[in-house]
C-alpha cells in the first residue's frame, strides 16, 4: 500500500517538458493572484488550464477555509482535475499561498494544444487521473453527505456519486465534523444532508440535482446535432465513444444511472485480458471514458432515452426524461441490460433499504460482520460474493437451479467452493423478506423439500436474469420475443452483424439478440461498430 501511495504522490507531480511550458506560453496569458486571492472555486465551471510560474496555490477546506491539503502546488505544477476534459466544475476550493504568477489557458484552446502534442496530453491526463484517484481513496472534496446510514436518499447520492467516481466525505449523524459542518451552513446538526462548500446546502437531493451540481448533466440547444449518439455508458457504449471519438466523429454518451453499467458493478473481473491480477468493472470503464473525452467524446448523465424519432432528412431526434432533445445522424445502442425484479413482497419497498441490485464498496460497507445473500447463479453474483466475503460473516448464494456449473466461469466456482464463509444453496428461493423500515432478515425455502431457514440478515443482493432496456425502441427497430435487438442478417442485413432492421441505428453488448454476455465481446463490439457508424454518417453528410 505504501508504494501505491507513493506511486500516487509522484504522478500528482509529473512535470511538464519544457517544450510544453513554452507551448503554453505562446497559447496563453500571464496572470497574478495576490497572496489570499481565490484561484478555484468548488463548483464552477473549470474554464482553463492554469500552469503555475512562480509562488504556490493550496487547496482550501470550503467550509473552514483552512488549508486541507498538506502539499501544495508550486513552480513547474498546474491546477487541475480530471473534470477539465469534459467541461465539468471543480470539486475543490484552491487559493494563492502567496503572491503567484501563473499562465492560464482557455480550456478549448489547451484541449486542441493537447491534441497536437499527444506527450504532454498523456502527462497531463495521467497527473489528473491520479488527483482523482487520491481524491477518491482520501474523500477529499467539498461534497459533504451526512447521515448516509440513517437515510436512504443520502445512501442514493452516496451510491451515484460512488459509481460515478465523484469524490466525496460521508460523515456520521451526530458525528463531531458533521456537526460543525452543519453548523458551518446554518442548518440542523441532527439532520441528514447533502452539502457542497458552506454556502451551498442541496435540497431534496437526487441524482439528477447533484449531476447539475457537478457538470455531469449537460444541455442541450435544440439545434445541437452530433455524428452519433451512443445510448448506455457500459463497456460496448464506452468502447464505441473511444473509437467514434478517435476517428473524429462528434459523439455524445448519454446513460441514466453511472458510466460502467453493470459491468460498472463488479468488484473484480479476472478474465479481462492485460489485467493478470483483475481489475474492477468501474475502473476498466473509467479508464475508458477518460480515454474517450481525450479525444473530444463528450457523456452526460443521468439522461433516459424516452423517444426516438425519425426526421425527414434521415436523421434522428432522440427526446430524454428531462423533456430535452438532441438530433443525431446515427445511434448506438448500447443499453445492456438490469437484473430482474422477483415475485417477492415488498421487495420494491425495501430497494436501497437492504435490498441491492449492485456490490460496490458501498453496499460492501452495511454488510460488515452480518449474513449477506445473494440471489443467483452468474459470474456477477459470483464475484460479489468474493469481494462480500471478506467483511460479511457469512454469505449465502442462493440458486434456483440444481448446478452452478452451467452459469459460473469454473475460476469462480472453485472459489466459491474453497471460501469457508460461503455457503451455497442449491434448489432454493427467497420466499419472505422481513422488516418494516429496513431489511432485518428473510426466509429462503428448498424448492425440493419445502424446508424453510430463516437467515437474520440486512443486506439481499438480486443479480439474476436479465431484461433489456429497450422499450424505447419498440415500433422503430425488430426486437426479439424477449425484448433484444435484431441485427444483421437475423434482421434482413448481411452488410454489418451491428445494424438493426433501421438504417442508422446499430446495437452493441448485451441488448444485442444473440450477443456473448462477457465485457470482453462487448468491449470488441463497440469498438468494430464504429467503422459502419463513420460510413453511415458520411453518406448522409
Amino acid at each position: 500500500m505504501e508504494s501505491i501511495a507513493y506511486d500516487l504522490r509522484q504522478m500528482q507531480r509529473t512535470p511538464l517538458a519544457d517544450e510544453h511550458v513554452a507551448a503554453l506560453r505562446a497559447a496563453g496569458t500571464e496572470r497574478v493572484y495576490p497572496k489570499g486571492a481565490i484561484v478555484v472555486r468548488q463548483g464552477e465551471p473549470i474554464t482553463c488550464f492554469t500552469f503555475v510560474e512562480e509562488g504556490e496555490i493550496e487547496v482550501v477546506d470550503a467550509y473552514t477555509d483552512e488549508r486541507a491539503v498538506p502539499s501544495t502546488l508550486g513552480p513547474g505544477q498546474y491546477v487541475g482535475e480530471i473534470s477539465f476534459l469534459s467541461g465539468g466544475v471543480s470539486t475543490l476550493r484552491m487559493r494563492a499561498a502567496c503572491d503567484t504568477r501563473v499562465i492560464e489557458v482557455e480550456r478549448q484552446k489547451m484541449l486542441t494544444l493537447m491534441a497536437q502534442i499527444p506527450e504532454m496530453s498523456d502527462i497531463i491526463i495521467g497527473v489528473f487521473a491520479a488527483r482523482r484517484r487520491r481524491q477518491l481513496d482520501q474523500g477529499d472534496s467539498s461534497l459533504r453527505l451526512i447521515g448516509e446510514e440513517a437515510s436512504a436518499d443520502i445512501r442514493r447520492i452516496a451510491m451515484f456519486a460512488s459509481r460515478n467516481r465523484v469524490p466525496y466525505q460521508s460523515l456520521p449523524l451526530g458525528s463531531a465534523e458533521a456537526r460543525a459542518t452543519a453548523g458551518s451552513c446554518g442548518i440542523d446538526t441532527d439532520r441528514p444532508a447533502v452539502i457542497f462548500g458552506k454556502d451551498h446546502v442541496v435540497t431534496d437531493p437526487t441524482p439528477h440535482r447533484i449531476a447539475r451540481l457537478l457538470g455531469l448533466n449537460l444541455d442541450f440547444s435544440v439545434d445541437e446535432r452530433v455524428d452519433v449518439l451512443i445510448v448506455g455508458g457500459g463497456p460496448a457504449g464506452v468502447a464505441a465513444a473511444v473509437y467514434a471519438g478517435a476517428e473524429g466523429l462528434r459523439a455524445l454518451v448519454v446513460e441514466d444511472i453511472a458510466v460502467g453499467g453493470q459491468a460498472g458493478t463488479s468488484s473484480r473481473i479476472e478474465n479481462y485480458m492485460g489485467f493478470p491480477t483483475g481489475i474492477s468493472g468501474a475502473d476498466l470503464v473509467w479508464r475508458g471514458e477518460v480515454q474517450a473525452m481525450k479525444f473530444g467524446t463528450r457523456f452526460s448523465m443521468p439522461h433516459r432515452v424516452t423517444g426516438l424519432e425519425v426526421m425527414e432528412d434521415g436523421c434522428f431526434c432522440a427526446t430524454f426524461d428531462n423533456g430535452q432533445s438532441i438530433r443525431c445522424a446515427a445511434v448506438v445502442v448500447a443499453t445492456g441490460v438490469q437484473y430482474r425484479r422477483l415475485p417477492i413482497d415488498r421487495l420494491e419497498a425495501l430497494e436501497g433499504k437492504g435490498v441491492y441490485y449492485a456490490a460496490t464498496e458501498i453496499e460492501a460497507r452495511y454488510c460488515r460482520d452480518t449474513e449477506v445473500v445473494i440471489i443467483g447463479g452468474g459470474n456477477s453474483a459470483g464475484q460479489a460474493a468474493m469481494y462480500l466475503s471478506r467483511v460479511a460473516k457469512c454469505v449465502h448464494v442462493v440458486v434456483r437451479g440444481p448446478s452452478l456449473a452451467a452459469s459460473m466461469s469454473d475460476y469462480l466456482l472453485s472459489r466459491l467452493d474453497a471460501d469457508p464463509r460461503i455457503a451455497i444453496h442449491l434448489n432454493s428461493a427467497v420466499t419472505r423478506l422481513i422488516g418494516e423500515d429496513r431489511l432485518e432478515g428473510l426466509e429462503m425455502t428448498n424448492r425440493e423439500t419445502g424446508a424453510v431457514r430463516h437467515i437474520p440478515s440486512s443486506a439481499l443482493f438480486i443479480m439474476v436474469g436479465a431484461a433489456p432496456n429497450t422499450e424505447w425502441l419498440s415500433g422503430l427497430v425488430e426486437l426479439d420475443s424477449n425484448g433484444f435487438v435484431r441485427t444483421g442478417s437475423t434482421c434482413g442485413d448481411a452488410d454489418s452483424p451491428y445494424a438493426t432492421s433501421q438504417p442508422g441505428i446499430f446495437a452493441v453488448g448485451d441488448v444485442r439478440a444473440g450477443s456473448v454476455k462477457r465485457v470482453a465481446s462487448a468491449v470488441g463490439e463497440g469498438s468494430v461498430v464504429i467503422s459502419k457508424v463513420w460510413e453511415h454518417v458520411r453518406s448522409t453528410g
